[in-house]
């Protein structure tokens, strides 16, 4: 069994981004809109802030309070893309309940969405034209290509069919020539099916969730969850047995996480180039 290092591989990555960027005219700026004092989001912001100032971008934070109203944040995307100076704009989820989540995705200017959830870019990448991949996915497929390891013809299991994991990462491994199972809550006989992957994404939410009767011997085993059991992060997959059953494992934490905060970096630059005409 080999372990997929998220930590490692976005270290790597990333210090070849660097040089890139200190070869740009100017620097790359990311807004980050922050509603609230979520521990989980900080956190989040918080990494992302880290790897973006490591890398010579610029990173201004929005902070507003869980009880702000629709159109301030609304006028506040709006104010950011017509901002010459701002190349992408993110919008941290999740937000309050009050606030609708897909109108505000929907208001970022899609040529500044950093994550990649507008509906624009979902078609670009379900067109199979060039756009802005979400970050999760496309840290997903840098990680496989890292460890050169081979996509087409192999059958991948997706579990999950979110429009920010599931999805898409289904759509870009099928573009890279995979045969793509999507399995979800719904889906009868789930492990019957999951055993027939040579690459097996877990994205479903479950502490746990995927156990050693549910993988095949020498499969390549993604883990995108991130849960808490007595305040300790595990994921989808049940580490502990699936470990000695797969090829390749990520690890969680330090796994999938560190890959899409490099992705958004290198979505950042992506699009700050496109921006320039570079």
């Amino acid at each position: 069994m080999i372990l997929l290092n998220g930590r490692e591989t976005a270290d790597i990555l990333n210090e070849k981004l660097k040089e890139a960027v200190l070869k740009l005219p100017s620097q790359p700026k990311l807004d980050i809109i922050l509603i609230g004092n979520d521990p989980a989001s900080e956190s989040y912001v918080k990494g992302k802030l880290k790897t973006a100032e490591s890398l010579g971008m610029i990173v201004e934070i929005h902070n507003l309070e869980d009880r702000v109203e629709e159109r301030i944040v609304y006028d506040l995307i709006q104010k950011l893309n017509h901002d010459n100076s701002v190349n992408g704009i993110l919008l941290q989820l999740p937000i309050p309940k009050h606030l609708n989540s897909e109108l505000l995705i929907e208001s970022i200017d899609y040529k500044k969405d950093v994550d990649g959830f507008h509906t624009m870019n979902q078609g670009l990448l379900f067109q199979k034209k060039k756009g802005i991949r979400p970050a999760t996915p496309q840290g997903i497929m840098m990680l496989l290509d890292h460890y050169q390891i081979p996509i087409e013809g192999k059958h991948a299991v997706v579990i999950g069919r979110s429009q920010i994991v599931g999805a898409p990462i289904s759509k870009m491994l099928l573009d890279r020539n995979a045969t793509v199972t999507i399995t979800h809550s719904k889906t009868t006989n789930l492990a019957e099916i999951t055993k027939q992957a040579d690459i097996l994404i877990a994205a479903i939410g479950k502490a746990k969730f995927v156990t050693k009767d549910m993988v095949k011997q020498g499969a390549v085993v993604i883990d995108v969850g991130i849960n808490r059991i007595d305040g300790k992060l595990v994921g989808d997959v049940d580490f502990e047995s699936v470990q000695g059953i797969a090829s390749y494992i990520t690890p969680v934490p330090k796994g999938v996480g560190p890959m899409t905060i490099c992705a958004l970096a290198h979505n950042l630059y992506e699009l700050y180039k496109e921006q320039k005409g570079e």
